[in-house]
């Protein structure tokens, strides 16, 4: 039995911008520091004096907008863009964002990061009404819950919509008039807003695509607020006061940049302190240090620095390859894995290694990634990850929502060390990661999402209950991978 490679991936990128003569290149460059968060397909809608034109197609943002002419097209002084990761099934260009929208009496500009928990009853609600969808992204359900609200004001529609969907969202709307962003009252994904040199005001999904175009960061959008802006500046209001923080663990751990800060807390700083915290809490003999490129370097290094042992180059990452497709044989397979990665022999061979990852989805790549070092002489390969056992689903923008894709879920720690092939596996602790990030909560909650270890969902999960539940009684052996 051979399972597919699985990894972690976040739904999309976010950037927006009000009140600069170039905006939709501006915005072109904010996402391409967001192209982390998503490379299946990217576009920008742009506002020229309420007209709103928009271009999008699959394919990293560079290819998207690799002809100068496509900027011909979107003239403004306002823009709104967006990168996407594509779970199975949706990579068509009609779930590519920013949906624009043209109607009789206006027109807008939609993009959203997250999953809608109540995505299927609203949609099924909607369509039983007359609502015709031209996508099967849950970006949608929005609109329509906007258009159709029966409020006079327009911001009081948005707030009603917004109300009404529930899990986790951050939305940027434009208008003809306006850019507005809004988040869920849980605030699972980051959003934060810069201002440029000349007064523009940016918004983006990490601080690192504020620092692109020379944007000084003002604050971060908080749960239940909507931020309005425009030719007069930014507005701040609330759709909600229900709100409780808990921002996606996995943000700090694997998604975000190392030079994005969310919430006051530098990514770098907190995946070198799960390093730091790793090695306090697993004392390991070893000889070197080695991080898996290029999310755990950060963490590799805290516990290098913890530890008193040496950091070596041992693993290195090819920066060209973007993804490996699932190739017919194991042969092809395992060929894949190493065009993306190597085991450098002069720096493991004879050592015993300590090999410092962000986290264990299915153990496919981690078991590769062990007989790499292994075949390239180390006498010992330890692997210590810095994030707890992933045992449970994501039901707010991670594509992981069944626990038979995490062998954490089916097996022991001492079954996933069997089966990667390691000489010792340790995790980091729950409590481990609440202090390494040491996010500032104004609550008794940590301020942090932590689901996906626990199953402490810290909202209902609506639409995604049943499957839930009967993921819990499923269990599948990942011996063979």
């Amino acid at each position: 039995m051979t399972y597919e490679v699985k990894s972690l991936n976040e739904e999309c990128g976010l950037f927006g911008i009000w009140g600069h003569p170039d905006a939709a290149k501006v915005t072109y460059f904010g996402l391409h520091s967001l192209q982390h968060r998503g490379q299946e397909g990217a576009g920008i809608v742009a506002n020229n004096s309420g007209k709103l034109t928009g271009h999008r197609d699959l394919g990293l943002i560079a290819d998207v907008f690799r002809e100068e002419k496509i900027f011909d097209e979107l003239k403004g002084n306002a823009a709104i863009g967006h990168v996407r990761y594509a779970t199975a099934g949706n990579g068509s260009i009609n779930n590519i964002q920013p949906f624009l929208f043209n109607f009789y009496d206006a027109s807008f500009g939609l993009a959203h990061n997250g999953n809608l928990t109540n995505n299927i009853s609203l949609r099924q609600n909607l369509e039983m009404n007359g609502a015709i969808f031209h996508s099967n992204s849950d970006t949608e359900v929005l609109m329509h819950l906007i258009r159709r609200s029966k409020k006079v004001d327009f911001m009081e529609k948005v707030k009603e919509a917004l109300n009404t969907v529930k899990g986790g969202f951050a939305y940027l709307l434009m208008t003809e008039t306006e850019l507005i962003a809004a988040l869920d009252p849980n605030g699972f994904r980051p959003l934060a807003i810069g201002q440029m040199k000349n007064g523009a005001y940016v918004v983006a999904s990490e601080t690192c695509a504020l620092e692109v175009v020379n944007a000084e960061f003002i604050r971060d959008v908080k749960p239940g607020e909507v931020i309005i802006i425009n030719d007069d500046g930014f507005k701040i209001d609330r759709y909600t006061e229900d709100t409780q923080l808990a921002i996606c663990s996995m943000e700090y751990i694997y998604f975000a940049r190392p030079d994005s800060n969310i919430y006051g807390v530098n990514v770098h700083t907190a995946r070198k302190n799960m390093g730091r915290t790793l090695a306090r809490e697993n004392k390991i003999d070893a000889d070197i240090v080695v991080g898996v490129p290029n999310s755990s370097l950060s963490a590799a290094s805290g516990y290098a620095e913890e530890s008193g042992l040496p950091y070596e180059l041992g693993l290195v990452k090819n920066q060209y390859i973007q993804r490996t497709f699932i190739q017919p044989t194991q042969e092809l397979r395992e060929q894949g894995v190493r065009m993306k990665l190597s085991a450098v022999r002069g720096v493991v061979e004879g050592k015993r290694v300590v090999m410092v990852d962000d986290s264990i989805v299915r153990g496919t790549t981690s078991r590769r990634i062990v007989n790499l070092l292994k075949e390239a002489g180390a006498k010992e390969v330890h692997v210590v990850i810095s994030s707890p056992p992933l045992k449970y689903p994501c039901f707010y923008g991670i594509d992981i929502q069944t626990r038979r894709e995490l062998i954490a879920a089916n097996h022991s720690v001492e079954e996933i060390r069997e089966i990667i092939g390691a000489d010792s596996l340790y995790f980091l602790s729950e409590q481990g990661l609440i202090d390494s990030i040491g996010l500032q909560s104004e609550e008794k909650y940590s301020g942090l999402c932590l689901a996906y270890f626990n199953g402490d969902y810290p909202t209902p999960l609506y639409d995604y209950e049943e499957r839930y539940q009967k993921s819990l009684g499923e269990k599948v052996s990942f011996w063979e991978v």
